[in-house]
């Protein structure tokens, strides 16, 4: 007799909506078929998420959606558009933090079933470049943001993915980006469930 499958939820912006990849090319989706290979039944993702998207947004965008009802595994991935449009790091720690609590709640209270993902840099890409700002900058804000987002996980026993090394040493190659030279592909989004999926195993083996 087969066990039912896992229900999974994906929050966040247009890193899990995929911008520019095929549906299939999304990392929550990669990821749920990974896991699947594995023997470990996730459904495939309900995602909330679109381009552009802030926390404030994305929360706005969960009570619309309401009622979303409970899941076995929630991802969250949020923040970078904050970030350009020059938001407080103390902001976005607050808004970030009431959007961990939704996501535990619809993991009925399992914080050993939610995992966020790390903001990457956009500054390397060639839109990042081509934008006219302080990619240093860019870079020291989006640290700030991820080293928030980490210490409020740590409050809450969340599990915390690290993408943004990655993105770093290979967000500029053209393989490793969109047509638009902003947005990951596919194969950058392999990259990250590559660094997921460990983390995944591990809580829904649980």
């Amino acid at each position: 007799m087969h066990s039912a499958a896992i229900s999974y939820l994906a929050l966040g912006d247009s890193y899990t909506i995929g911008e520019s990849v095929a549906p299939d090319g999304r990392w929550p989706e990669q990821l749920a078929l990974a896991l699947r290979e594995e023997g470990i039944a996730l459904d495939a993702p309900r995602i909330i998420a679109t381009t552009g998207w802030t926390t404030d947004e994305l929360d706005a965008a969960i009570d619309a959606a309401h009622p979303l009802g409970h899941y076995g595994f929630v991802s969250l991935a949020i923040g970078v558009n904050n970030q350009y449009r020059g938001r407080d790091v103390e902001n976005y720690r607050g808004e970030f933090a009431g959007l961990l609590e939704r996501a535990i709640g619809f993991a009925d209270g399992r914080t050993d079933r939610v995992m966020v993902l790390s903001i990457p840099d956009w500054g390397v890409t060639p839109f990042g470049i081509a934008s006219g700002r302080d990619v240093a900058r860019i870079a020291r804000e989006l640290d700030a943001y991820n080293a928030a987002a980490r210490e409020v996980c740590a409050q809450h026993g969340i599990s915390f993915v690290d993408i943004t090394p990655i993105s770093r040493e290979r967000g500029a190659e053209p393989v490793m980006l969109a047509e638009d030279g902003l947005h990951p592909s596919a194969a950058m989004y392999a990259e990250w469930t590559r660094l997921a999926l460990p983390i995944a195993r591990t809580l829904l083996r649980t």
